[in-house]
């Protein structure tokens, strides 16, 4: 294979490996929402959460998984408001009147992430009440991501890897790329959660602040890379045993001080409305003691299905179509 040969076919896997990003926050993101949210926690639920707080951090991408193996998993993870042909706030915000005006299958080809974390909420409520351990870690690192997707902006809208725009890869840019190398810089102290009064209204809140931000997030990412030399845009990087095509980090720091920390503060709200939802299902469930609880271990069951969702994933391809935050 003559040198001109190699170069051509190494650029070609660089690009299919840099346009095949799974598009999520990225593990490092949602695992430091999900670790951080516990420290969120008042005295009477940081036992049981500390206690447990590796399985709440490791699995805290466990719905990523589940979108390769269930059908119906990949619109629980976005919303996009330009679907449906109205201005966001005429959208109504209860299920079956959203259903009665849409069609069901609608919604599910839309997005449902604002109504599905409100069930989350009703089903984690259950489970302390039933002081179920399983279910109450399952929910609760399932209802983390969910709500960490929603702060997205680009997880609510149409355009939401710049496909629409010729900015494919803004996706994976703005969730993974940039928290991952500013992160760890990031402050993360944002006091203690709060008890959420309509944790229905509460999602659709972060879904509208998600929304209203999304054309910044694509705007100066366009003015950006209009302006910067193109040579110095992407760099290549070695993570594990692949060879990456990825922003370069100069271009990634311009980036993230365009849009003035909006990164790190919709990672700090995350945060905040994780614990709180945490918290105010705990208190809709009548503040049950977990002290009885805290110590008592996942369930080999549960452990054992969240391993064979891991094997499964791997081994097929996703069902779902389009949006597969």
């Amino acid at each position: 294979m003559n040198k001109k040969t190699f170069t051509f076919l190494l650029t070609i896997i660089l690009i299919i490996t840099f346009n095949s990003h799974s598009w999520s926050w990225g593990f490092w993101a949602h695992k430091r929402i999900n670790h951080q949210a516990v420290f969120s926690l008042p005295p009477d639920m940081l036992g049981f959460y500390k206690n447990h707080i590796d399985y709440l951090t490791k699995h805290a991408t466990a719905p990523d998984t589940r979108r390769y193996i269930i059908p119906d998993e990949a619109p629980r993870h976005f919303i996009n408001p330009e679907r449906f042909k109205i201005p966001i706030d005429s959208i109504p915000e209860h299920w079956q009147a959203a259903v009665d005006l849409f069609s069901n299958d609608s919604l599910q080809e839309y997005g449902i992430v604002p109504w599905y974390i409100n069930e989350m909420e009703f089903r984690l409520t259950s489970a302390f009440k039933a002081k179920d351990v399983d279910k109450i870690l399952k929910l609760s690192a399932d209802i983390g991501h969910y709500i960490a997707d929603a702060h997205v902006p680009l997880h609510c809208t149409s355009n939401y890897n710049g496909q629409q725009t010729n900015q494919e890869g803004i996706h994976a840019f703005w969730e993974s790329r940039i928290p991952e190398l500013f992160g760890n810089d990031y402050n993360f102290f944002i006091g203690r959660a709060i008890y959420i009064k309509n944790p229905l209204k509460t999602a659709w809140n972060i879904v509208k602040e998600s929304y209203n931000a999304k054309d910044s997030v694509l705007t100066f990412e366009k003015r950006l890379s209009d302006n910067y030399p193109s040579d110095k845009k992407f760099s290549i990087e070695t993570k594990g045993k692949k060879t990456v095509k990825v922003y370069s980090i100069e271009y990634s720091k311009a980036y993230s001080e365009m849009l003035g920390g909006m990164i790190e503060r919709r990672m700090c709200s995350a945060i905040l409305m994780v614990s709180s939802y945490w918290y105010t299902a705990w208190v809709n469930a009548g503040q049950p003691n977990l002290s009885s609880i805290e110590n008592k271990e996942p369930s080999i069951e549960l452990m054992n299905q969240l391993k064979q969702e891991e094997q499964d994933s791997k081994s097929g391809k996703s069902p779902n179509k389009g949006h597969v935050d």
